[in-house]
């Protein structure tokens, strides 16, 4: 508090009693209205006076001072004195400062006293202070103190009725707040068991819906894989009889075959170019239902783009329009790529066979460019451009559907199926890449393959592959399915791949009856002496003899595999060509027969199968010299297989001709 620059006594009084409180307490009041103090401030201020003299009540030379004090304003001030230890409670002096302008308590001073100092400020001019204390000091000093106490008792009691009428209409007030409060809580819980009742049903259907979903989930599941199963069975199933069309085409036009008329000539090489083309679609079937399925995976191996490219360019040479170039260059590679050669090659087979089928004029070509990333690994991308009639941009996403072709006068004379660009796109995410698209119409189109340098997929263990040899007791990789191209396979009959089908119709060959050439004197080289052939499907045992020709000297056919072992036993041949898929007895027991019995066990077995590698139980299959794909033979896989070997001499017993099968119904392979 600032010190006082003037000060003005107005009373003291000595408190020894109660009495000397209560007229404390009335004279403050009188002050305090002779100043200008009324309402809240008199109030504050007498109370905690009267309070502060109660508590200290008792205490030697207890005393109080009313003063008119001048400092920045004028204050109303109450000094109480006091001797000793005595000292005011907490709580009084932490509301005296709450209530009050000032309040501070000093001591002991130099005469051991202590003092209370407690202030209201006023709005009395400062330029009065002296004139107000001398009227307020004759006030208190006339003889009229009892009727200034029952005024004081009266004043007391008007306020103290107000306090009390204010209390009770705040508790009516705080009664009518805390009824509505229990109408709106009321209100509030209604609408909460509403909403909880909406919600549990809301969430109730919910569940039958995720239920729903997770039952419509499960469905489309199972009809994704009967549908890949379905592609596959189908596929497997008309792999053999259009092999058997090609063949049997294909052994009408050879130029050793009887002649035939120009007409029949040209309806001959049609039959075979439709059942290239359909060839062509079973493979791409069977293809994506493998892609689909999840059973193609990739082998990474180092690969040499020089090879791979001349390789691209020899083969598509041919297929490019006249008025078309075609351009492959030779890329010099400047770092190492290790990805799966053979999906890299159906890519690229792919995207280009599709560019020169629908360039009638102009160039195709192919570019090749490493990239080096700084802190991610070496990439290659192949960029396929061609100037051909281009793709509409509403069409660029839908090309890669399976199925879906692009609508218009340019798919007339154009064959294909609509799986290319999806199976391409599906190998491309395998090898860790991507497949973009980009084209307008009329001004070509750009095809982008871009694949990591490395694959790091590790190569899964996969069981031997067929139409390649093995060593015994060895496991080899899988030879992944055949190539998507655009159009039909090759029909040349002396090409590599073409297919073995049915030669044209003759005489039914008997179980068990030698077919082939004459046997040659034993000490000529090439053919192997003997063959047998156990299998029971009659078309294929009518393509074999082209095949064998002059690779075994004598070929015995078997189609009841349950005599297999005994009529290997007795003719000890060279060589066995053994079925996997028969009724009664599998080839899977025909071999481990063969491998158990001394008599036989030294006798090579190549297994002739119309399964595909993935399908084949390796590990049931010991021993085996080769596993070859019956849809896909060739003479020269069997060539490859039919080495001579020397074997044991036969028993010095003469061999009879095999008594022939049972007549039984041939079953659909």
């Amino acid at each position: 508090m600032t010190p006082a620059r003037s000060a003005h006594d107005v009373l003291t009084i000595a408190l020894r009693k109660p009495g000397d409180v209560i007229t404390l307490r009335r004279c403050t009041q009188s002050v305090c209205r002779a100043a200008g103090l009324t309402g809240s401030p008199l109030v504050r201020l007498t109370t905690v006076v009267s309070e502060a003299g109660e508590h200290l009540l008792g205490a030697p030379g207890l005393s109080a001072h009313l003063r008119l004090e001048e400092t920045d304003t004028v204050m109303v001030t109450a000094r109480i004195r006091w001797l000793g230890d005595h000292r005011p409670p907490t709580p009084l002096l932490s509301a005296a400062g709450r209530l009050l302008d000032d309040s501070h308590l000093t001591g002991p001073h130099e005469d051991g006293h202590h003092e209370l100092v407690l202030a209201q400020r006023t709005e009395t001019p400062p330029d009065s202070l002296g004139d107000l204390a001398a009227g307020v000091r004759a006030t208190l000093a006339d003889g009229s103190t009892a009727a200034d106490l029952i005024e004081a008792l009266r004043t007391q009691n008007g306020q103290l009725l107000a306090a009390l009428e204010e209390s009770q209409r705040q508790q009516d007030e705080l009664q009518r707040l805390n009824a509505e409060l229990e109408e709106t809580n009321a209100g509030v819980m209604a609408l909460y068991s509403e909403l909880a009742g909406e919600l549990q049903a809301t969430n109730t259907g919910v569940v039958a819906l995720y239920a729903e979903l997770e039952d419509k989930s499960r469905q489309l599941e199972l009809a994704n894989e009967y549908k890949n199963r379905f592609w596959a069975n189908v596929s497997h199933e008309l792999r053999s009889p259009v092999n058997s069309i090609i063949a049997l085409a294909r052994l009408l036009l050879d130029p050793s075959a009887d002649p035939l008329t120009d007409e029949q000539r040209q309806q001959v090489a049609l039959v075979q170019a439709s059942g290239s083309t359909l060839l062509a679609l079973v493979d791409e079937l069977l293809d994506v239902a493998k892609a689909e399925s999840g059973h193609l995976e990739p082998h990474p191996t180092d690969v040499d783009l020089r090879p791979l490219l001349h390789q691209l360019r020899g083969t598509l040479r041919g297929t490019a329009h006249p008025r078309v170039e075609l351009d492959i260059p030779d890329h010099l590679q400047h770092q190492p790529l290790v990805t799966d050669e053979v999906m890299l090659t159906r890519i690229l087979r792919n995207v280009l066979s599709n560019a020169l089928k629908f360039t009638a004029d102009g160039h195709v070509s192919l570019d090749v460019t490493e990239q080096e990333q700084t802190g991610e690994d070496p990439r290659f991308v192949f960029r396929v451009r061609d100037s051909g009639i281009g793709i509409p941009a509403n069409e660029l996403d839908r090309v890669f559907e399976e199925f879906y072709q692009v609508q218009g006068p340019h798919q007339r004379g154009r064959a294909g199926t609509g799986l290319g660009l999806p199976y391409a796109r599906r190998l491309a995410e395998l090898l860790g890449g991507t497949l973009t698209l980009h084209s307008e119409t009329g001004h070509g189109t750009t095809v982008t393959l871009d694949i990591p340098a490395r694959l790091t997929t590790p190569a899964p263990e996969v069981p031997a592959p067929q139409n390649t040899r093995v060593p015994e007791n060895t496991p080899a990789p899988e030879v992944p399915a055949p190539d998507i191209q655009a159009g039909p396979p090759p029909t040349d009959p002396q090409a590599p791949g073409a297919p073995a089908g049915p030669p044209p119709a003759g005489p039914p060959i008997e179980a068990g009856a030698p077919t082939g050439p004459a046997p040659r004197a034993a000490t000529e080289p090439g053919p192997t002496a003997h063959v047998i052939v156990i299998d029971d499907d009659a078309i294929f045992l009518a393509t074999l003899p082209p095949l064998l020709d002059g690779l075994a000297a004598s070929v015995t056919t078997l189609t009841d595999s349950t005599r297999a072992a005994a009529t290997v036993a007795h003719e000890q041949p060279d060589l066995v060509l053994l079925d996997l898929t028969m009724p009664a007895t599998d080839g899977y027991s025909v071999h481990r027969t063969l491998a158990a019995d001394p008599r036989t066990r030294h006798i090579p077995v190549v297994v002739l199968t119309a399964l595909e590698a993935g399908q084949v139980d390796h590990a049931r299959l010991p021993g085996v010299r080769a596993v070859l794909n019956k849809t896909r033979l060739t003479a020269p896989d069997l060539a490859a297989v039919l080495t001579p070997r020397p074997t044991p001499p036969p028993p010095a017993a003469p061999r009879p001709p095999a008594t022939p099968p049972h007549p039984r119904a041939e079953e659909p392979r």
